[in-house]
């Protein structure tokens, strides 16, 4: 019997297909990300058209992590069941629909309504992307691969301070959200284009098919495993609980550091954005070196469990001195907070690949959502809290107090959520589903 090329794992060098699936993911977080500042960057526009309070603007930001966090949930199941493919395509067609209706909203209530809707359709993105990550990279390119296609959230506040603000001058708030949610109507055009399984992707040659299955893994097709499987090992809650701890401090970064420039060092949008792409800069540089580190020692032969670990400790350490961002200038604010957000997203990128080094693949989506309406409760909780602490030390004269309160609770919620994900898991091992 013949054997066609694809079948054929000596079919030539290792090709490249696979980066192209990870610039699709690139490109889709980028685009969210985007949307997910246009809010903090037109927020001094509508404090004068809306007159809400700080603890106001905490409630809508609020709205969207319930909403998330639900969303997560179900994404995470429908992922799993219906694929990526398909599953990707509904999530960004629900997001860029939600996105531009945010043009008709008029008051402080609407935004929490606009908000809430936007995070449900967002929330498909991580359990989608992590899913075809575990789909498309074998184990020692995973943590890289996601470290890539997350620096998207890096590079979307980096994008945002720099286009949303000129666009909401020339043609009003409402245009930055009508044209940031027709982008992720053009993305869809080329995921449906260039996104399949790749036993089933015809691009896709059979030496780099190989180095995608070269850890003999299962492949990733549409079944799924329930949550009540998935419920029962301690992996998908140290997870969660991790998720729980330090999601809420990149929610923070993103929707109040415009306001801390100019609560704390008294710089408006046009005067602080400088610095916040400095700060997403830093964040998109050394975000991505982070998920190498861990491939890099799982190449000289440590485990994945020593691997894994030894960097989210690392990445948890590297936060502490954001403790010093209110003592320090405005540079040296720049730099800490900088360091602080860059491990953070190597953190998160580890942290989700940790569910695809012990989950097969068919439960990868389901894990993922739990862990992020965990996330988002601590997300949910996180934005009334910041939002009444600076209410009350703006009422004290006192702003800066409050941003230093919150950034020592951004400080310490690494540490700990380490010591309670190694508690709950101290090895990473496969997990074979009942």
């Amino acid at each position: 019997m013949s054997t066609s090329i694809k079948d054929s794992p000596a079919a030539g060098p290792v090709g490249r297909y696979r980066w192209v699936i990870c610039g699709l993911l690139f490109a889709a977080t980028t685009i969210l990300y985007i949307d997910r500042q246009i809010l903090a960057l037109v927020k001094g526009t509508l404090d004068r058209e809306l007159h809400w309070t700080n603890e106001q603007y905490g409630d809508v930001m609020a709205a969207f992590q319930a909403a998330y966090g639900i969303g997560l949930l179900g994404y995470g199941w429908l992922v799993d069941r219906v694929g990526v493919r398909i599953g990707y395509a509904v999530t960004m067609a629900a997001w860029s629909l939600t996105a531009m209706g945010h043009a008709l909203v008029r008051s402080a209530r609407g935004f929490m309504v606009a908000r809430g809707a936007l995070g449900l359709a967002e929330s498909g993105n991580f359990p989608a992307a992590i899913k075809a990550t575990a789909q498309w990279f074998p184990r020692k390119e995973r943590a890289l691969a996601t470290a890539i296609f997350n620096s998207g959230a890096n590079v979307g506040p980096v994008v945002a301070p720099a286009v949303i603000p000129p666009i909401a001058a020339a043609w009003g708030w409402r245009a930055t959200f009508l044209i940031v949610g027709a982008l992720g109507l053009l993305w869809q055009g080329a995921w449906w284009l260039l996104y399949e399984r790749p036993e089933r992707q015809k691009r896709l040659g059979a030496a780099e098919l190989a180095h995608i299955e070269s850890d003999g893994g299962e492949p990733g097709g549409a079944e799924r495993a329930p949550w009540r499987t998935v419920l029962k090992h301690r992996e998908t809650w140290a997870f969660a609980a991790a998720k729980f701890l330090t999601d809420p401090v990149w929610w923070f970064f993103l929707f109040w550091l415009p306001d801390y420039f100019k609560a704390s060092r008294h710089l408006d949008i046009k005067e602080s954005w400088y610095y916040l792409v400095c700060i997403y800069g830093i964040v998109t540089l050394l975000s991505i070196y982070g998920g190498w580190l861990t491939g890099f020692l799982l190449r000289r032969g440590w485990t994945v469990t020593r691997a894994r670990k030894t960097g989210l400790l690392l990445f948890a350490v590297c936060v502490t001195p954001i403790y010093f961002a209110t003592r320090v200038g405005t540079w040296g604010a720049v730099l800490l907070i900088g360091l602080a957000a860059a491990a953070h997203q190597a953190w998160s990128a580890n942290l989700f690949t940790t569910v695809s080094d012990v989950f097969p693949k068919k439960a990868v989506g389901s894990v993922v959502g739990i862990g992020g309406l965990a996330g988002s409760m601590g997300g949910m909780c996180f934005p009334h809290f910041t939002g009444a602490l600076l209410d009350h030390f703006e009422k004290l004269g006192q702003p800066t107090e409050g941003y230093g309160i919150l950034f020592a609770i951004c400080a310490c919620a690494y540490l700990a959520a380490f010591g309670l994900h190694h508690l709950l898991a101290p090895r990473l091992e496969t997990i074979k589903l009942g």
